[in-house]
């Protein structure tokens, strides 16, 4: 099967590590706004640079296309590529707003394409496992998720990018950008969120959007979380979540499972050698990052393959932006003042 890329950026570098790693791939072509990156990206992977998104869609032979462009872009990009036949996997957002998600997957629908949102925590063997628990409610009913993401992200981070901490290309910062893969594995692991409260703020950095989020949720089974992200924490922390269970309570940190205090222990679930992962260094995070997207791809091209859907789904990966977007909204109304004696 043969893959092409959009978008000339650092995370379409991993996703053409990603292909490489998956066997019976070949990466074909590369199109991005940058003509000089996207030119280095294909030069390093093998494949053409492509120089517009016309002659991009009509290279052939490909058979499907993974988006890493601008946030603001996904959906525009996606239809194209559907129209054209192609199968579309994208980068997480699946765009910045939940119309444009809709109408991406009314077009793949109708092309007969299948589409899929990059969320790659969701085929993290530590995750999965302590999902596959939950689900199958041997962890007892969740009561209270607690999820952290207190990252750094230094100026340059923003500045140096025409699209990140924009509206119309990010549609927002630390939320929609950093902290939805934390969101996503909150709604993967307890399932639909009927309600949020939220707080947005910007308290760091010199961008339109914001760079810290607070947020209440709410789950269809009962449940009731908290959620805090941030990319003004330096220097930066691994993704703690916390799940407080009618059996105990365990904890992710980064990757891993790194806590399981259960009344009934649950064999396997606590695995030290996890733990020591997620202290590991930003290079091996590096590494950990390709291998995770290449099972996303892998696990694309079975669906494609079999018929079956990816582990996320373009309808899927629509209800978490549309959290995000119920979060934005939610914080809009700004709460309620306190008054003074």
């Amino acid at each position: 099967m043969r893959v092409g890329l959009l978008g000339g950026g650092s995370i379409s570098e991993t996703h053409a590590r990603a292909v490489e790693a998956c066997p019976g791939l070949e990466l074909v072509a590369c199109c991005g706004a940058n003509a000089e990156r996207t030119a280095q990206l294909a030069a390093r992977h093998g494949a053409q640079a492509v120089a517009t998104l016309d002659e991009f869609l009509d290279h052939r032979p490909m058979d499907m296309v993974v988006i890493g462009s601008p946030t603001g872009l996904h959906a525009e990009q996606g239809i194209a590529a559907a129209r054209r036949g192609l199968h579309v996997l994208v980068e997480k957002p699946i765009d910045t707003r939940t119309a444009r998600a809709d109408a991406l997957v009314a077009a793949a629908d109708e092309a007969g394409v299948r589409l899929g949102v990059i969320f790659q925590d969701r085929v993290k063997p530590a995750l999965v496992r302590l999902r596959s628990e939950v689900v199958a409610g041997r962890l007892g009913r969740v009561l209270l998720a607690s999820a952290r993401v207190k990252w750094y992200r230094p100026p340059d981070y923003y500045s140096g990018s025409r699209w990140r901490g924009t509206p119309a290309l990010d549609g927002g910062a630390a939320l929609i950008n950093q902290g939805i893969h934390t969101v996503d594995l909150l709604r993967w692991m307890l399932g639909p969120v009927t309600r949020v409260k939220g707080l947005t703020a910007t308290r760091l950095h010199e961008i339109e959007t914001e760079d810290t989020v607070l947020a209440l949720l709410e789950f269809a089974s009962g449940a009731v979380a908290t959620f805090e992200a941030t990319t003004c924490a330096f220097p930066g922390y691994p993704r703690r979540v916390e799940l407080t269970t009618t059996a105990g309570t365990s904890a992710i940190e980064g990757d891993a499972v790194v806590a399981a205090d259960l009344r009934d222990p649950v064999p396997g679930l606590l695995d030290e050698a996890q733990g020591e992962q997620a202290a590991a260094s930003a290079a091996s995070a590096v590494v950990s990052d390709v291998t995770a997207h290449a099972a996303v791809i892998a696990d694309f091209v079975e669906a494609i393959q079999t018929g079956g859907a990816p582990v996320c789904d373009g309808r899927d990966g629509r209800e978490t932006l549309a959290v995000v977007e119920a979060i934005y909204a939610a914080a809009r109304i700004r709460g309620v003042g306190v008054g003074r004696g």
